[in-house]
């Protein structure tokens, strides 16, 4: 195809506001792939970067990491991908050198740059990535299910460091996006997920609860950004068992208290989980493709590009779950 010297997208040149309109198609470098984007998923965090930033937010920038599209052009020394194949993109680039890369957590690099923090992403007509964050698509899956590899990765990272087991009793406190697919990835894997919310709405939109039930849980997963949650999980959690910090509190959300001794004298563990890593993305597909694990229902809104301010709002009102942006203009 002939390439077009500009497309749409939107950008974020400062913090509380962001500008729809032509940007320049960047041609892939040595080692690059450009793609031309069908779908790109919108997440909370794309609400936070957007309206309050983030501490690895670099600017002006093209926002959105969960991105599937079609390889257009190939940079120099790429090799084993061809313009025209599907693909999903990793949202990082890591250094393969540092400590985190070499013990299988890249998503933890120091030197990591995330697609649509560091580096432009998805909101866009184009978007140009490493060709080593690339995954190719199996035919046989769509492009608005592939694209919930990115979401999903995060929560099999979320639930590999819980070491979930087949019969753990799983509970998840935020019954959005994250928190449904948390649950449907721990059921896939042989848990029994339980979902809290205190919306009303939400609870019974997932089939879950507004607190917690009496029966203790072996896994807790912290899937809200809300400091009661901590401390109702905190209190849910049977002996030995594992909480899980999958969504950290806003700036202003102060600290946690926690009876240490408690977690001592039960042998409780937390621990944090923070993005996701290349063989997540690889699982995500997998389980997408082979139908262990069903999204579609998780769409609530599907919307052009140009619409992402009223996109915006459904995210902060909370009256969406998924919404996937198409760009209209080059697909």
């Amino acid at each position: 195809m002939r390439l077009p010297h500009t497309m749409q997208a939107i950008t974020v040149t400062e913090v509380g506001s962001f500008e729809f309109g032509r940007r320049e198609v960047r041609l892939p470098e040595p080692g690059e792939v450009l793609i031309r984007v069908t779908v790109t998923g919108l997440c909370r965090t794309d609400l936070k970067i957007i309206r309050d930033g983030h501490r690895d937010l670099i600017l002006p920038r093209i926002p959105g990491e969960e991105v599937v599209g079609r390889i257009v052009a190939v940079g120099a020394g790429v090799s084993g991908i061809a313009i025209g194949q599907r693909v999903y993109v990793y949202p990082g680039q890591w250094c393969g050198e540092c400590q985190a890369c070499r013990s299988g957590a890249e998503n933890l690099c120091r030197a990591m740059r995330i697609m649509g923090f560091h580096r432009d992403g998805g909101f866009a007509g184009f978007v140009t990535v490493p060709a080593q964050s690339v995954i190719l698509l199996p035919d046989a899956l769509s492009d608005e299910i592939a694209v919930f590899a990115e979401p999903l990765s995060c929560c099999l990272n979320a639930l590999e460091l819980a070491r979930i087991a087949p019969g753990d009793r799983l509970g998840i406190w935020g019954a959005g996006p994250a928190g449904t697919l948390l649950a449907r990835g721990g059921a896939a894997k042989g848990a029994v997920p339980t979902l809290i919310d205190s919306d009303p709405r939400r609870a019974e939109r997932c089939g879950g609860l507004t607190s917690p039930p009496k029966d203790l849980f072996d896994v807790c997963v912290i899937a809200v950004g809300a400091a009661s949650a901590y401390d109702q999980a905190l209190q849910a959690l049977a002996p030995r068992g594992r909480l899980v910090v999958f969504s950290g509190l806003p700036r202003d959300g102060g600290h946690i208290p926690a009876d240490f001794n408690t977690l001592h004298y039960l042998e409780q563990t937390v621990v944090g989980a923070y993005g996701c890593c290349y063989r997540h993305g690889q699982e995500a597909l997998a389980m997408l493709a082979s139908g262990s694990l069903h999204v579609a229902d998780m769409i609530s809104h599907r919307m052009p590009l140009a619409e992402l301010g009223q996109a915006l709002e459904l995210v902060a009102a909370r009256e969406s779950m998924k919404i996937h942006l198409y760009p209209t203009e080059e697909s």
